[in-house]
């Protein structure tokens, strides 16, 4: 199909008055910070796992918490939480991305699902790693692997027939892009040699990050946030399209999905976003949002 459908505005409708997942509350895991929803629907239900924190920014550790729903709107935390966590206390879970088929559903190998998340302890010179896990039930997870990758942050990926597909943000310095790879089992990993997505729209700042993948009328279609030119303490949702999941086009009416200053919880970030089209055929994001500065939540809401 003509990538033209994809290079048109798009309308998003927001279907909740209030964030479907909130901060805890004093003392729970995920008091202060949560962000990047990883969303799954199997058997009748959506599980949606996200990285929550205690502390100041400068002190958090992100650990992972779930909540389920039968409507994708509606979400109850599970008592269980958090559900996983690095295991030493000092690294962070984060941006965790499950496998998927191409169309974006949820793809288990040998009865578990795989999961794999970046990591890092947020110390100068720490570098961003790759690392996976796996789980039959979702709640207990296995130990992380090793690093598969390093300066990888939010990864994305599908597999297609044999051959696992990812795309990830490199931040090994600024300004952040997006770099490609592939691997025959899911944890080595051949590395394009190129970057294949930067900052080039007027509206894009900064840094580049949240990349979103799935397969579509035969084309890739990436969603994926940067930082506003018009206002840098903003975030919003630009689209890209590619036939080969290398060479890829934006959306000339970018952004497609932006903050809405009268909603509060939601005034400043609409990013690390999980997108899904449903069997109808309609389509849903779940993002995380901040409020207004001083951003003393790194991220508030979902």
């Amino acid at each position: 199909m003509s990538k033209n459908k994809w290079m048109q505005p798009q309308s998003w409708i927001r279907d909740t008055v209030q964030p479907c997942v909130s901060l805890g509350e004093t003392g729970d895991f995920d008091d202060m910070h949560l962000f990047a929803p990883c969303v799954a629907y199997e058997n009748g239900e959506y599980r949606l796992w996200y990285p929550g924190s205690q502390g100041d920014v400068e002190e958090r550790v992100f650990k992972l918490g779930l909540s389920t729903s039968t409507d994708g709107i509606h979400f109850t935390k599970h008592p269980n939480a958090p559900v996983y966590e690095f295991g030493n206390g000092k690294n962070s879970v984060l941006t965790p991305t499950l496998l998927r088929n191409p169309d974006g559903s949820l793809l288990r190998e040998n009865g578990k699902l795989r999961m794999w998340f970046a990591s890092t302890t947020f110390e100068p010179g720490n570098p961003h790693t790759l690392h996976e896990t796996t789980s039959e039930d979702g709640l207990t997870w296995a130990p992380p692997s090793t690093a598969q990758l390093s300066e990888c942050y939010a990864p994305t990926i599908i597999k297609e027939g044999d051959t696992y597909k990812l795309w990830y943000t490199d931040v090994t310095s600024d300004p952040w892009f997006y770099r490609y790879a592939e691997s025959t089992d899911g944890q080595t990993w051949t590395v394009h040699p190129d970057p294949i997505l930067e900052l080039d729209q007027a509206w894009e700042h900064g840094r580049l990050f949240y990349p979103t993948v799935l397969k579509s009328d035969n084309l890739y279609l990436m969603w994926y946030g940067s930082y506003c030119a018009s206002d840098p303490h903003t975030t919003a949702l630009g689209l890209a399209v590619s036939t080969d999941g290398i060479i890829w086009e934006k959306n000339p009416n970018n952004p497609i999905f932006e903050p809405d200053p009268t909603r509060e919880w939601e005034s400043h970030y609409t990013t690390s976003q999980s997108v899904l089209q449903l069997k109808d055929g309609t389509w849903r994001i779940w993002y995380a949002s901040r409020t207004k500065p001083p951003f003393v939540h790194k991220y508030f809401a979902i």
